[in-house]
């Protein structure tokens, strides 16, 4: 995200928004491909523009985090383990509004985030695929992350036109039980995104 683009002819700084440590993190992978970037600017390439290897970090809090003509970008706090700050986003244009929970549990009130949005976006975990973990991680993903059935009945009081599950954890399950997981609770419009998918 932050070289390729700029290797491939990128000329004006990477905005990043996400939350504090953000810019400590971009900096830490900024020096670890020094040597790269010291290559590339005077191993033989054509120029590079500065200015599209730079990065302009926003670190962010609840709330507008961006806005321009065509879109607003609302963030919103979402529990998720020990993380301090831990973000879900509203994306909101003159036509429509997707909703994207990020990693979290079931408590994160993603339905009153929705309130019968265009599309909700929203992790989700196989129960049947859980069912075979180990104790341990059965607690950790019980505690952080969101059951298929959970989130059927968040989908529920949502109202999304379009509910699209990412970040599945299936294990030793399948996509089609994942859905039918959902499903059983969920009677709206539902499907397992797969990189690259357009809706």
């Amino acid at each position: 995200m932050i070289l390729s683009p700029w290797v491939l002819d990128r000329d004006r700084p990477l905005d990043l928004y996400g939350p504090k440590g953000l810019r400590e993190m971009a900096n830490h992978i900024r020096d670890a491909y020094s040597e790269d970037v010291r290559i590339r600017r005077s191993g033989g390439e054509p120029p590079h523009s500065d200015e599209g290897r730079r990065v302009i970090v926003h670190e962010i809090a609840p709330g507008v985090v961006y806005k321009d003509e065509l879109v607003t970008i609302t963030a919103f706090a979402v529990p998720h383990g020990a993380w301090p700050d831990a973000f879900g986003y509203a994306f909101r244009t003159p036509d429509r509004t997707i909703v994207i929970s990020g990693d979290t549990g079931p408590g994160s009130h993603i339905d009153e985030q929705c309130r019968g949005c265009d599309v909700l976006v929203h992790e989700v975990y196989s129960e049947a695929g859980f069912a075979k973990r180990e104790p341990e991680w059965q607690a950790y993903h019980s505690r952080y992350h969101t059951s298929s059935r959970q989130l059927g009945a968040i989908a529920t009081r949502a109202h999304p036109g379009l509910l699209v599950l990412y970040h599945q954890l299936i294990w030793s399950s399948s996509e089609e039980e994942l859905l039918n997981e959902v499903r059983s609770v969920y009677k709206g419009s539902v499907v397992s995104a797969h990189d690259l998918d357009i809706f």
